[in-house]
């Protein structure tokens, strides 16, 4: 089978049925990770483990024993994927505490190679630094993003606080290091890994507050989430430079990243 077309959906490492996905997916109450595997392999996997481990316990009162994560995403791929779209979930799966797992594998994906441009809308999400799904703010305002011509809508809070993307983050460079916002976020694993990267060489990137207001003053920008990393070119009406050396010196550094077998 086609490692390009298959699509398959597994609960607690077995096929799923129509009753048993109804039972935990129509409540909806969990979390996530999401994942490029390429080879049987994903950059960042204990950061991924780790995210889970640590929503689990704040949603659900337990921790996530991340080998059993591993081998009910092994067996999701079997034999005959090595390169997918991957998603771990842990939802409710009734009122008394239990969760099951539901793995989705789908075919790979990557960020659009074009310049992104960004709308950006009034929101932030609730509880932001856990991954999950059923935000109907962030997918309406992406929609809506969409539909009016632009790949993404930018989230921000009071007083014009640029936060995340709907589905990225967002790093801004001022000429001397990259900054990402200081703002109620979630924590992408692309992001998490860019950061330890770049923490290691001459410029680390840093933290700090990003208004609407400032983002015609930066020299670049760019947007990252699991599929990988683009430049920005527009937000809103405001024309963001595309340094495309940076942009080659970023996806050097986000190649080297080492991929961990699952």
């Amino acid at each position: 089978m086609s490692a390009s077309t298959v699509s398959r959906v597994e609960i607690d490492g077995r096929p799923t049925t129509v009753e048993r996905l109804h039972a935990v997916a129509v409540g909806g109450y969990g979390h996530f990770t999401a994942m490029q595997v390429r080879g049987g392999r994903v950059r960042g996997l204990a950061d991924h483990l780790r995210r889970l481990d640590a929503a689990n316990r704040e949603l659900f009162g337990s921790a996530l024993d991340g080998d059993l994560i591993r081998r009910h995403i092994r067996h999701a791929l079997a034999d005959d994927v090595s390169d997918a779209s991957v998603r771990v979930h842990v939802l409710a799966a009734d009122e008394v505490g239990a969760t099951a797992v539901l793995v989705t594998v789908r075919p790979p994906g990557d960020m659009p190679p074009t310049p992104q441009a960004l709308r950006s809308v009034p929101y932030l999400r609730a509880v932001p630094h856990i991954k999950r799904v059923g935000d109907f703010g962030q997918a309406h305002f992406r929609r809506q993003a969409t539909r009016e011509g632009f790949d993404e809508a930018l989230l921000t809070g009071p007083d014009r606080v640029v936060a995340e993307g709907a589905i990225t983050n967002i790093v801004f460079h001022d000429g001397t290091s990259l900054l990402w916002p200081d703002a109620p976020v979630l924590e992408g694993i692309t992001m998490q890994l860019l950061e330890r990267a770049l923490a290691t060489g001459p410029s680390p990137s840093r933290r700090g507050p990003v208004h609407l207001s400032d983002v015609g003053s930066f020299r670049a920008a760019f947007v990252t989430n699991s599929r990988g990393i683009a430049p920005v070119r527009l937000i809103d009406d405001v024309p963001i430079p595309v340094d495309t050396a940076l942009t080659a010196t970023l996806g050097q550094l986000y190649a080297s990243i080492v991929w961990d077998r699952i």
